[in-house]
């Protein structure tokens, strides 16, 4: 959803031609519509699952977490039709609410990446007491607080798109933001993966079902990636081409679309693995 840098650059004395944005246009709406249905119908069975059956989510599938994993998936499901309708039809709901959804975006994700390295370091979620629920406080405020910079580093483009990036690339806003995406995103997982195979970690939270809520930092890691590649070409620090601009943002979308998917396959997989 990023496309402030437009659709003419001059790099080598020649015309860049954005073609993704058309493509981005047609295929994104009804990709994140049927997301959203997705990610609904699931939520909803792995809440009903919670309350019917609560002696069934032991640790490390424990209630408290899959809860709260299950509301930061249904917070991010729920962006997605104002999303999809901004996208093709413009947004026309201003700045503020602009900014506030993607505040709301980033917040339900480091959220939840919070939540799964913290199941992986230990038992605290395996009941809900005093300690876990100070724990929980501390996380979503921690998450919305490291959230605030991509809500200030988001905007509108030309009073129709509401973009990720409206600011320069090295905006201090900006630059802060990239920086914890990719500190949750891609060092979090592999310091949280060291810490396993060394010992630290939990190991018999993967043998038990743990491992599950991995797969969350498997759809989101390309996009981590991706975002780091693009600070590098648009700061410079990578030579950049039309070919390269060109080819590289059907990649970033393609790693962005991806993990957008672990909303609706997120709440089926932790059924799965729980009733097997």
């Amino acid at each position: 959803d990023d496309d402030s840098y437009g659709a003419f650059l001059d790099y080598d004395a020649a015309p860049c031609h954005n073609h993704f944005c058309p493509l981005f246009q047609r295929v994104a709406p009804p990709f994140l519509a049927v997301t959203c249905a997705m990610a609904t119908l699931g939520t909803v069975a792995l809440l009903v699952a919670l309350v019917k059956r609560p002696q069934a989510w032991q640790w490390p599938q424990s209630r408290a977490l899959v809860a709260q994993l299950a509301l930061g998936m249904g917070l991010f499901a729920a962006l997605l039709p104002a999303l999809a309708a901004g996208i093709a039809w413009g947004w026309h709901l201003g700045t503020g609410l602009c900014r506030l959804t993607h505040l709301l975006w980033h917040w339900s994700l480091f959220a939840q990446a919070l939540l799964v390295a913290s199941g992986s370091w230990g038992s605290t979620w395996a009941h809900w007491d005093p300690q876990s629920r100070r724990l929980a406080v501390a996380l979503w405020a921690g998450a919305l607080l490291l959230a605030t910079p991509a809500a200030l580093a988001s905007g509108t483009v030309a009073g129709t798109g509401c973009v990720r990036r409206s600011v320069g690339i090295l905006s201090p806003a900006y630059v802060l933001h990239l920086a914890l995406s990719l500190s949750l995103l891609l060092l979090l997982p592999a310091g949280l993966l060291v810490g396993t195979l060394v010992g630290l970690c939990q190991r018999a939270s993967w043998r038990a079902g743990g491992g599950a809520s991995w797969v969350f930092f498997g759809l989101w890691a390309p996009y981590g990636v991706a975002l780091a590649v693009e600070f590098l070409l648009h700061a410079r620090l990578l030579e950049p081409t039309c070919g390269t601009f060109e080819s590289f943002d059907h990649a970033l979308g393609l790693s962005e679309g991806l993990g957008v998917l672990h909303c609706g396959l997120g709440p089926p997989l932790l059924l799965l693995i729980r009733l097997c």
